[in-house]
């Protein structure tokens, strides 16, 4: 520093103290600079203080030497006290130079800033609130100091700051909230920790309403909430707990929509108390907000639908969001789905939609779409629109909705809790809004089919409610609700036509429709058929399925749906299979559960006594498919008490191939014939005059098996007929009562006796050109 320059009006020996190196003496020098100002302020010399702290500032303040830096600094502050309550007047040519030595690299000299700003302001008080932001800004970054005496200082500054705002009702939250939404994402523990406090401070002042503006600094929240240490954590509970209870009680002033997307990305971080509080936070919103949540129920869903499979070590988690996902099923109404005149296209514009995106959200490497998903449909589905609570009309928007649960249920990754869930929301979607509904149908037909292949039984039960939904609504119900188009989609009846007398007959129809098929039932729809067409098709390319639950998938339907339908359509589509190995093995796995399924009980009933009309045409329509299955067409004419059909098909096994395979299911249909369901076939064997063709067929499959034990069982059963000689007269043949159950009269058996026998030509030709190609192994047995 020029020491000839002149410094008035500071003297010299204030100038020269001011510059030394000893903190006495440029005390002294403040003392000096205090009584000259307060000498100016009492003559109103404006020009002089300005000077002064010009001076002060520039020359010392500002200075390259550090020094010279701390006399300005203690100068300044002189000044300051010396101008009290007029200090005001000055403050920002007092502040600046203080805060530009916040960024000192000498620790003493940030000190000596820290104590000079504090003196300022103490003297200042409210009067530095329109430079709050330059001050927060210079106190966030000595908050973060490494050197424990600047961090002491400032921690001073800072709790004088916070009385001041305290008590003041001047604060200006809006310039503040930018420098708020800035600073919440550092890193630094101790900068976090200053944001958290000041927060807290904000949220305490009755007059300053810092929830208008949480969703820009919620995301930053949950980032702090992340914090390595257990204080910070612990803090930022505090806080975002303030915050949720004051938007329990002013849930009107709260804009959801606004921070919906937040919690999204938090719901789907891995560290588990953010998880837990953006999912809890996340519950309120749908319970305060209600319906407006609905517009963002896709992103809602991305986010809910994983934690629903977490184990007993995210447990909380796992509950709460069990509730938000409940909670939103109830939001969907059937006033959501498609009124039955369109909208007038002003109204539509008036509605939120979910497609309007937000400003993207800063800070979210916490936690991100859900993995399951790609990368492009989790960014369309995480931004939601603004919207405040009291916005109206809201409408449900089923396109993201039905893409996400689409998504979770393809990925077999997913756990099981979390694909019954996305099961469960399908079928309520089905049941609330069907007209909307229908409309992605096709798209989630297959993956509905596929998921039948689940490890999960309970997962498999709730995807056949979604699939019988779909079946029986009548909102599925189009004015083509057959079979798809192609050239099988034709139904060939030239060889399945009954007598003309059964008008009414399913089967005179020449093109079958699904609807057409169900005349029992008419709440199934144009899907109905389709899906037994789909199943079917699954069936036979998986094998396996087939096997392990066939059985039981077909079963559960006949609970859902309607018994008589599934199998009425089932027989009709396998009439057409082109593949007859695997037409044999269906209709034999159709009819062990219809004979043996305590829920065909009722089905049983109507095919035992053939009474109706519809009976008799279902048994027509089973009849031709079960040819394709020597045995169990004879079992089918057992339990419809057609004993004198079943006698004349046992007849035609004599011009069959007779392999081991066929052996064995003679065998399992004696054992059948001991149980419960044929008690009435048993009891009328003791009928011999009125049921001779029964105890002849049974003779006849006894003289089919080789000396086994079921033959050994089949013959000690008749060896209990009384009077067996009687089956050797003729008279007793041609005076059977009309009554006798053998045949129903309205049926033209002549005519289902060739069809049989055309059927098992057919299985000949294809067993000869396998055996002729080398991949069939022969297993014909020589009787």
């Amino acid at each position: 520093m020029n020491p000839e320059k002149d410094f008035a009006p500071l003297t010299p020996n204030i100038v020269r103290a001011l510059n030394d190196k000893l903190y006495e003496k440029r005390k002294v020098a403040a003392l000096e600079i205090e009584k000259l100002v307060r000498e100016f302020v009492a003559q109103n010399n404006t020009v002089q203080i300005k000077h002064v702290i010009q001076t002060l500032s520039q020359e010392f303040a500002l200075s390259q030497h550090p020094h010279s830096r701390k006399g300005g600094l203690i100068g300044l502050a002189a000044c300051s006290i010396a101008l009290g309550k007029d200090s005001g007047l000055y403050l920002k040519e007092l502040i600046e130079p203080v805060l530009t030595c916040f960024n000192d690299a000498d620790s003493r000299l940030r000190y000596y800033a820290c104590e000079a700003l504090y003196n300022i302001v103490k003297v200042a008080r409210g009067a530095v609130l329109p430079h709050f932001n330059v001050l927060f800004d210079g106190l966030s970054k000595l908050a973060a100091d490494p050197d424990p005496n600047v961090k002491s200082g400032s921690e001073l500054l800072d709790r004088l700051l916070k009385d001041i705002v305290t008590e003041s009702n001047k604060f200006d939250l809006v310039g503040f909230i930018p420098l708020l939404r800035e600073r919440i994402y550092s890193n630094n523990q101790y900068a976090r920790q200053f944001i958290i406090s000041w927060i807290l401070v904000l949220e305490s002042v009755p007059d300053i309403n810092l929830l208008d503006y949480l969703p820009e600094i919620l995301d930053g929240l949950f980032q702090i909430l992340g914090d390595n240490g257990k204080e910070i954590r612990k803090m930022c509970e505090v806080v975002l707990g303030e915050f949720l209870k004051e938007i329990k009680k002013n849930p009107s002033s709260v804009k959801f929509a606004e921070m919906a997307n937040i919690l999204v990305i938090h719901c789907q971080t891995t560290d588990d108390l953010i998880q837990l509080t953006a999912m809890c936070w996340m519950r309120e919103f749908i319970q305060l907000a209600g319906r407006v949540m609905l517009p963002y129920s896709s992103g809602i869903l991305t986010a809910v639908l994983p934690c629903l499979a977490y184990d007993d070590r995210k447990k909380s988690i796992k509950e709460v969001a069990n509730v938000c996902n409940q909670s939103l099923m109830k939001l969907v109404t059937p006033e959501d789905d498609e009124p039955d005149e369109p909208k007038p296209a002003v109204q539509r514009q008036t509605e939120p939609n979910p497609e309007d995106s937000l400003a993207k959200q800063e800070g979210t490497a916490s936690g991100g779409p859900d993995s399951s998903c790609d990368s492009s449909f989790s960014s369309s589905i995480s931004v939601f629109p603004s919207a405040s609570i009291d916005r109206a009309p809201v409408t449900l928007h089923l396109d993201g909705i039905v893409q996400v649960l689409n998504c979770h249920l393809s990925d077999m990754s997913i756990g099981m809790m979390t694909r019954i869930a996305v099961l469960k929301w399908l079928y309520h979607l089905y049941i609330k809004t069907p007209r909307k509904m229908f409309r992605h149908t096709d798209s989630l037909f297959p993956i509905l089919l596929q998921t039948l292949s689940d490890e999960s039984d309970e997962v498999v039960l709730k995807d056949l409610e979604v699939l019988a939904e779909i079946a029986s609504s009548p909102a599925g119900q189009t004015d083509d609700p057959g079979q798809p188009d192609g050239p099988d989609s034709q139904v060939n009846h030239s060889e399945l036509q009954v007598p003309t007398s059964n008008r009414t007959s399913l089967l005179n129809t020449p093109s079958t429709k699904g609807l057409e098929c169900s005349p029992s039932t008419p709440t199934m729809n144009s899907y109905f058929y389709k899906f037994m067409i789909n199943l079917l098709q699954r069936f036979s390319s998986e094998r396996k399925l087939l096997e392990v639950r066939g059985p039981f998938i077909i079963r559960q339907l006949c609970l859902l749906l309607n018994a008589e339908n599934i199998f009425h359509s089932m027989a009709d589509i396998l009439l057409r299979e082109e593949d007859l190995k695997f037409a044999s093995t269906m209709v034999h796995t159709l009819n062990t559960i219809l004979l043996t399924s305590t829920e065909l009980f009722q089905l049983r009933n109507q095919l035992k006594d053939l009474k109706t009309l519809e009976s008799q045409n279902l048994f027509c329509c089973l009849y031709r498919s079960w040819c394709h299955n020597p045995v169990t067409t004879v079992s089918l004419c057992f339990l419809t008490q057609n004993y004198r059909h079943a006698y004349d098909l046992i007849q035609k096994f004599g011009d069959l191939e007779v392999t081991v395979d066929f052996l064995t299911e003679v065998d399992k249909l004696v054992q059948l014939i001991e149980c419960p369901i044929f008690t009435y076939l048993r009891l009328q064997l003791l009928d011999v005059k009125n049921n001779p063709y029964l105890i002849k067929a049974l003779y006849g499959l006894l003289m089919l098996l080789p000396q086994s034990s079921a033959f050994q069982l089949l013959s000690h059963r008749l060896q209990c007929v009384p009077n067996p000689e009687l089956l050797q007269t003729e008279h007793s043949l041609k005076t059977a009562p009309k009554s006798q159950k053998c045949d129903s009269p309205s049926i033209d058996y002549a005519e289902l006796l060739q069809h049989f026998e055309r059927v098992q030509n057919q299985h000949l030709e294809v067993r000869h050109q396998r055996s002729g190609r080398g991949d069939h192994l022969d297993r014909r047995v020589v009787l």
